[in-house]
């Protein structure tokens, strides 16, 4: 698992910069939103790390992952969905 998520990161937004670099405005498009996704995984990774020790509930003990990387990705989703759609 940690060398997939750095290759599909690397793949997603070599892809984006690839779309966007094209002239038609839907490529344009599909590459910014590729760009967005892999940089959305890319904090992911880094900030929660994928540990499969850290439980996502509080009531099991334990190191716990960090919730604030989710929040901001949830909310980055959120915006491009919106930009993208405007």
């Amino acid at each position: 698992m940690e060398l997939v998520l750095p290759l599909l990161i690397g793949l997603l937004i070599g892809g984006g910069v690839y779309l966007l670099l094209a002239r038609a405005l839907i490529r344009m498009i599909v590459g910014i939103s590729l760009i967005s996704y892999g940089i959305n995984l890319s904090i992911l990774f880094a900030g929660s790390g994928f540990d499969r020790s850290s439980p996502p509930l509080l009531n099991l003990p334990g190191p716990y992952v960090d919730p604030l990387p989710q929040a901001l990705i949830l909310t980055a989703i959120v915006i491009g969905f919106g930009t993208t759609a405007f």
